[in-house]
């Protein structure tokens, strides 16, 4: 019985300890930015944002950043290059109830903090276009993002490190208005974020692997 208790629990926190169900981003080294062609698109701060959400044996927390400015370029629907900055120190936790802002407010303190996003040192996170393509799913190239009409490439910097990720995404143009979302997972000690990454920490341990969301409406200059 006690050996059928510790299976059960193993299982248990192995299950809490897995990042959201979404498509792995793809990551290499940074690559050359080309200048994109075509209209400029502004991205609209105030109705875009980047989600996230970290996972722990005992759960899970969901937050948001906001951006601080942006622009793509487009050419005959295409995206064809732009970058968005990531203000960092915008970072909130949005599943605590605010009426517990003591536990808010440490969550909050600590991923800003030297160990995680060191938001003092490193204000702004950037992401750089690098390549988009059309992308049609088909056997062996599926994909777990519903509708997903791009693939999309591009230099996320944050803390100074720069990788290149490649992720799909649903890419909308209505009206002179473009509408893009991406839902993917990254590991976040490729960007130095090393702390409690380590399985041998157990119930400490934080998950390397977190859960990203884009969000962003951009309209035409």
């Amino acid at each position: 019985m006690r050996y059928i208790l510790s299976i059960m629990l193993i299982a248990l926190l192995a299950a809490c300890e897995q990042a959201p169900k979404a498509d792995k981003a793809t990551i290499t080294e940074a690559h050359p930015v080309k200048e994109g062609e075509g209209s400029p698109y502004r991205v609209d701060t105030a109705n875009s944002e980047l989600r996230w959400i970290g996972t722990k044996p005992t759960g899970k927390h969901t937050g948001r950043f906001e951006l601080q400015e942006g622009k793509l370029l487009v050419k005959d629907s295409l995206v064809t290059g732009g970058n968005i900055i990531i203000r960092m120190n915008s970072l909130e936790n949005i599943d605590l109830s605010k009426s517990d802002t003591t536990l808010k407010r440490k969550l909050e303190d600590e991923l800003k903090g030297p160990l995680f996003f060191d938001v003092a040192q490193y204000p702004t996170a950037s992401f750089e276009i690098t390549n988009v393509t059309d992308f049609v799913p088909s056997v062996g190239n599926e994909v777990l993002m519903k509708n997903a009409n791009y693939m999309v490439q591009g230099n996320l910097t944050i803390k100074n490190i720069t990788k290149n990720v490649s992720f799909p995404a649903i890419i909308r143009f209505d009206e002179g208005t473009l509408t893009a979302m991406a839902n993917f997972n990254i590991d976040r000690t490729l960007w130095g974020m090393t702390y409690r990454a380590d399985k041998s920490m157990q119930d400490k341990l934080i998950n390397s692997v977190v859960n990203l969301e884009f969000r962003v409406t951009a309209s035409r200059k």
